[in-house]
């Protein structure tokens, strides 16, 4: 597969920031209290997100009244679906495709702080959604806040 990884860097920051929650607290708490330890993580590291941000679902031109709300909205690319499970199974995968196709992103990272060992992650393409304009864009912003870190 080679170095050619879609928001390779990004995603590297996004899971070190959720290794240091999960080596924090362990695992056995409530999602909510992961939510809330990865958003000050991330604040800390100076990753740009959005929590909770609705994802919009559209049937053909019609916006339906049903939305999807991401956990978190990463790098204005990346959606980030946690969860606090025993382990992660093709349910959680589905739900994380779903908010990829509805939103348009082209990357998705599943993360579960349930497992009693380990954090768990995966990482889900949209290649539909792929798109070098929105990676440029995407890595000038990342290298723009790395620069701007004291």
């Amino acid at each position: 597969m080679g170095n050619n990884l879609l928001f390779k860097d990004e995603v590297y920051a996004i899971v070190g920031a959720a290794m240091t929650v999960y080596n924090t607290l362990g695992h056995g708490f409530l999602e909510a209290v992961y939510q809330e330890a990865l958003a000050i993580e991330l604040t800390q590291r100076h990753i740009p997100f959005q929590s909770q941000r609705a994802i919009p679902v559209y049937y053909g031109d019609h916006l339906l009244k049903t939305s999807y709300i991401a956990d978190f909205w990463v790098y204005d690319a990346i959606i980030v679906e946690i969860k606090a499970l025993d382990r992660l199974t093709s349910r959680e995968e589905a739900q994380l495709l779903n908010y990829l196709k509805a939103s348009g992103a082209s990357l998705g990272l599943l993360i579960n702080f349930g497992h009693p060992n380990k954090l768990e992650w995966k990482r889900l393409a949209n290649t539909k959604a792929f798109s070098r304009p929105a990676v440029k864009r995407i890595r000038e912003n990342s290298r723009r806040l790395a620069d701007q870190e004291p």
